[in-house]
Order: structure tokens, then C-alpha cells, then sequence
């Protein structure tokens, strides 16, 4: 029986790489780049990396669409950092700056911020909007995003 494999995009180069599923949580590097694929940290898109990194992951993706002149938005920053290291190997974190990335930010109708949404080979399954704890982001991502 052969093993279940994911695919999961670096977040360095962007590359897609397959993964064997019982072998994530071993921090896997890339094939191209050899960065972890598991960075423990959120990656930055824009509108030209955006569709490959969400679009293809078979990971969960939970994007915060944010802006530098939000104060919500820099109040969850580090919140959303914490997540991102705590969340392990059962989602992959990004953010979006709605100003630098228009395209995608229209795209999704992005009206407030911050907004989470949560997406699995790029389609939406789950948004919320508005500041929130680590422990708030791990528990929309626990109980929002199977």
C-alpha cells in the first residue's frame, strides 16, 4: 500500500514539493531551495505568488490580510507569528498587505481588516475578521479548518 503523499510549497522559492503525509512533521526542506517547508513562521505574497502558494498547497493556508496603517492589524501581528510557530505541521501561515497586493485583496472582497481566511487547494473554507489572540487563531484553525 503505498504511503499518502501532500503537496506542499516552499515558502522561500515557492516550489512545489510532495511530501509523504506521515513524514510532515519531520520539517522536510525543499527539493529546489532546501529551506524547511515548515517554517514555523507566516510567508509574505503578493498578487504574483499568491495563486501558487495557496492555490496548490494540500495543506490548509491560513492568510491574514492586513495593512501597515491598521493598528488591529499590528496588534495581531505578533499573535499571528505565535500561531504560525505553534500550529506545527497542520497549517501552513501567510499574510497579504491589502495595499501592495490590490489584485488579490479585491479578488477575495477583503471590506475589513484584519481578516483570516483559511484555504485548502485554493478554495476558501473558512474567514474571520478582526484582531485575535494565538490562542483564539489556534482555536478557529482547530475547530474551522479540518
Amino acid at each position: 500500500m503505498a504511503a499518502e503523499s501532500l503537496i506542499v510549497p516552499c515558502s522561500n522559492c515557492f516550489r512545489l514539493n510532495r511530501v509523504i503525509a506521515t513524514r510532515l512533521a519531520q520539517a522536510g526542506r525543499c527539493g529546489q531551495c532546501k529551506s524547511a517547508l515548515l517554517p514555523g513562521q507566516p510567508v509574505a505574497l503578493d498578487d504574483a505568488t499568491f495563486n501558487t502558494f495557496v492555490g496548490s498547497s494540500d495543506l490548509p493556508v491560513i492568510v491574514d490580510f492586513w495593512a501597515a496603517w491598521c493598528g488591529p492589524c499590528k496588534m495581531m501581528a505578533p499573535q499571528f507569528e505565535a500561531a504560525a510557530k505553534a500550529a506545527g505541521s497542520r497549517a501552513l501561515f501567510a499574510k497579504v498587505d491589502t495595499d501592495a497586493a490590490q489584485s488579490v485583496a479585491a479578488q477575495y472582497g477583503i471590506r475589513s481588516i484584519p481578516t483570516l481566511i483559511a484555504f485548502r487547494r485554493g478554495s476558501e473554507i473558512a474567514r474571520q475578521s478582526g484582531a485575535m489572540s494565538q490562542s483564539q487563531i489556534l482555536q478557529w484553525l482547530a475547530t474551522s479548518v479540518r
